[in-house]
């Protein structure tokens, strides 16, 4: 990708200046715009079976260049939140400010100037089906009145940087699901903005090409050092992509933090709920033979949780048992750089208390969930 000017230390608008040279790497202080703030922003529709109250007193801060998940159920009201960032809708009470200035005070000529600044892409691509590649991504440039050059400049650079060269004369029917959103990706940074938002921008893909899209767009934040902000109801987008989540339910934020935190220790039921496709069952094995309470020859399976540790030692929990100890289950990632996950181990002898307490001195957050005969 050289050869690549996208000019985004420019103001909106304005034309970059210097030679072309390789798609600038964020840092140094090339960018300090881009930051979102809730000030109990609250949103009610109004409909024949009366109040529904969308968003509910939402209080949150969203620093320039992040990559900022917003994850719930369905009806939580993600798609709510982050549509008062470019007032596609309008908080019955609260603010939104972008770079600690107040959006809902402003005029037509200022709602379009924000609108501009703040790019979006979408779960079903929302492209022209008339119009080519190259078409589709000039149309915002049209649009704002932009001149020919500087569009074809434009549409050059953003094309070549989500990896569609020689696709500019194509036609969405021709292009597969993860082509589709990269065109939606390139229009929407075409207008050089400070914020990209992306309402469920994978839903509609399957996983190996959400993968593709999700190190897109997590290189283009390397690179252009753009806040995103993303929408969904899949925390392994959030697991894959972002620093910091909230988890909203009924309009309201149940939680947030950084990623591996909230994977490592949920709180809330609803983060719980959404955790529970990532999280391993308990083998059929184990499960239809789990007693509650021990009975002669029995086996303890303990369940040990890890958040923000580093990788477990199992040399180590098995001297700690002080008993043989035998690996059930096992799912650990590494997050941000924490371990985050948990393993089932069968361990035998001993009360449960005192084997509990041996295990932890290695890691708080260990549990017997039951037992059962030796020979499982």
């Amino acid at each position: 990708m050289t050869g690549l000017a996208l000019g985004y230390g420019a103001p909106a608008g304005r034309a970059a200046t210097g030679t072309a040279s390789a798609i600038p790497i964020a840092g140094a202080g090339q960018r300090a715009a881009g930051s979102v703030r809730f000030e109990a922003v609250s949103k009610t529709y109004l409909s024949s079976a009366g109040a529904v109250h969308a968003l509910d007193g939402i209080e949150l801060e969203i620093p320039a260049g992040a990559i900022f998940g917003i994850i719930g159920r369905s009806g939580a009201g993600k798609s709510s939140l982050l549509r008062t960032i470019n007032r596609l809708e309008e908080p019955s009470s609260g603010r939104v400010l972008i770079d600690d200035e107040p959006i809902g005070s402003l005029d037509e000529n200022g709602l379009v100037a924000l609108r501009r600044r703040i790019g979006m892409i979408f779960q079903h691509f929302n492209l022209l089906a008339a119009k080519t590649v190259r078409e589709n991504v000039a149309l915002p440039l049209l649009v704002a009145g932009v001149p020919k050059a500087e569009i074809d400049r434009r549409v050059s650079e953003v094309i070549g940087l989500v990896g569609l060269q020689g696709k500019e004369q194509t036609y969405p029917s021709r292009l597969s699901g993860g082509q589709k959103q990269r065109v939606g990706i390139a229009r929407a940074l075409v207008s050089r903005p400070e914020i990209l938002l992306c309402d469920e921008a994978t839903s509609a893909l399957d996983p190996e090409t959400t993968l593709s899209i999700l190190r897109l767009l997590r290189d283009i934040n390397r690179r252009l050092g753009i806040t995103i902000v993303l929408i969904t109801h899949e925390m392994s987008v959030i697991r894959e992509i972002c620093s910091t989540v909230v988890v909203l339910e009924k309009g309201r934020i149940a939680e947030k933090g950084p990623v591996w935190q909230v994977f490592g220790q949920p709180r809330h039921d609803a983060t719980r709920a959404l955790l529970e496709p990532l999280t391993p069952s308990l083998p059929d094995r184990i499960a239809t033979r789990l007693l509650p309470a021990p009975v002669p020859g029995a086996t303890a399976v303990v369940q040990i949780a890890f958040s923000g540790q580093t990788q477990p030692d199992l040399s180590a929990l098995a001297a700690a048992a002080g008993t043989p100890v035998r690996l059930l289950q096992a799912g650990v990632d590494e997050i941000q750089g924490h371990a985050v996950g948990r393993l089932l181990l069968a361990i035998g002898g001993g009360p449960a208390a005192d084997l509990t307490e041996r295990l932890r001195r290695l890691s708080a957050n260990v549990e017997v969930i039951g037992y059962v005969p030796a020979d499982d």
